[in-house]
């Protein structure tokens, strides 16, 4: 994408509705623009981000063998009253009637949508185990919207549904998503720690946060600082295989990491010598809950077992908050110059300035190289505005991208060009040829 043709609505100064780093960034690089109280519209930048997220996601979830597909965001009350939730929700459910009067409701979440489609077509455990999942738009009337993408109304969710016959069943279901969700999780860049929490409205007595920390996070959070030094990695791990799963969920949940509804004080200072407890603040990224046959045991959703009786089937949910990671990154990667977005999510995978727009062997240099990473299969952005070099790189740092390629005409005269880290700051000059290895290789371990 060359700068000149895309839609980038970078404003100078700071909105003065954004609270958080997050919610400023966003605004001043042009990714977002509210439409009304916690509701965003998704600029082009904002949206690549926020597609690149939702890929790792599904990559990851088809992985762990969990099978996509698409529910409405409009639902029928009458499954919401079968089940029991419909006013227990309360006022964060948004409620409305169609045109024949009929109630109907903006989706929060799908256990009862899901469970609908699970009873309706699923009749043996032969069928089992099943998980089913998609990323779809939620609606939660939040009393107070605020920071940004972090506390919306409207958001982008992952949501999954495991169907098994047992609690045994179902719990290796969990321990499958807890698998996935680290491995995704990393892959943007993050560490999440997954941290006992409550179950809330969804209801279960199995259920973890994974958290970002944050000193805007939400949540108060507890936990061992051994913790942090985890890491999942690029291990395998067979999906199929409980030992293999459970011994990962014990290595990252057999230290103390709470939030502050679950907190146990004397249990933190029991399991936790002094100089490794840890208090901090925490964002929410994800969670995930068993809650055994409290849907389908209201709903009868059974399946016959091989016994030949009839039993209701052991579900869990798991949620990823696919919009809110984009705030979520950036709280934990962004300096005072802007974001700065890790390899495995960001919109272009390398920028490219041309400091003397205009000059034959600067504008042949950048056509070279954009035409070279393209067909390596990476995204550049070329900046061929015509503006002094300090606006280009300003632009270069407030949005993220990892990699910077500049191109001027000292440089050239020396066969070079000079690739800078977003990250640490750090420059080299490289030949044109060999900057392009250098990004691929890169590229390439992500």
């Amino acid at each position: 994408m060359r700068l000149t043709r895309y839609f980038l609505p970078v404003l100078k100064e700071t909105p003065s509705e954004a609270q958080i780093v997050s919610h400023r960034l966003m605004l001043r690089a042009g990714m977002i623009k509210q439409a009304s109280a916690g509701i965003y519209s998704w600029l082009p930048l904002g949206y690549k981000v926020l597609r690149r997220i939702e890929q790792i996601v599904h990559e990851e979830q088809i992985r762990a063998g969990h099978i996509p597909m698409l529910m409405p965001t409009i639902q029928s009350a009458d499954l919401w009253r079968e089940s029991g939730r419909y006013d227990d929700y309360g006022e964060e459910m948004l409620r409305i009637k169609d045109r024949h009067g009929r109630d109907m409701l903006f989706g929060p979440t799908n256990e009862e949508l899901i469970t609908d489609i699970f009873r309706g077509h699923v009749n043996s455990y032969k069928d089992l185990p099943l998980t089913l999942y998609h990323i779809q738009w939620k609606f939660r009337d939040e009393i107070r919207p605020r920071f940004g993408v972090m506390r919306g109304r409207e958001f982008l969710m992952k949501d999954g549904y495991n169907f098994d016959l047992d609690k045994e069943a179902a719990l290796h279901a969990y321990n499958r998503h807890l698998v996935s969700y680290l491995r995704s999780y990393e892959r943007m860049g993050l560490q999440a720690i997954p941290m006992r929490a409550d179950g809330g409205p969804i209801g279960g007595d199995y259920t973890h946060e994974f958290l970002v920390l944050a000193e805007t996070g939400e949540s108060e959070v507890f936990y061992d600082s051994e913790i942090t030094d985890l890491k999942f990695g690029d291990r395998a791990v067979d999906y199929d295989s409980v030992p293999e799963c459970q011994a990962v969920l014990e290595e990252f949940t057999s230290r103390y990491a709470r939030t502050d509804e679950t907190h146990d004080e004397a249990v933190f200072h029991e399991q936790v010598p002094e100089a490794r407890r840890r208090t901090a603040r925490g964002i929410e990224v994800g969670q995930i809950f068993y809650f055994g046959t409290k849907y389908s045991e209201a709903m009868g959703a059974t399946v016959v077992g091989p016994d030949g009786q009839r039993s209701p089937v052991h579900m869990g949910s798991h949620g990823i908050g696919v919009s809110r990671l984009l705030g979520a990154i950036i709280e934990a990667s962004h300096d005072d110059k802007g974001i700065i977005w890790p390899e495995g999510v960001t919109p272009f995978h390398c920028g490219i300035v041309n400091l003397k727009q205009g000059d034959a062997a600067a504008d042949a240099a950048c056509e070279g190289l954009y035409k070279a990473l393209l067909a390596k299969g990476l995204e550049p952005l070329y900046d061929d505005r015509n503006e002094r070099a300090g606006a280009k790189f300003a632009t270069m740092d407030l949005i993220g991208l990892p990699w910077r390629m500049t191109v001027g005409p000292r440089g050239l005269e020396k066969g070079v060009v000079e690739l800078t880290s977003r990250r640490t700051g750090e420059s080299e000059e490289l030949s044109p040829d060999a900057a392009i290895v250098r990004i691929s290789q890169i590229y390439a371990q992500i």
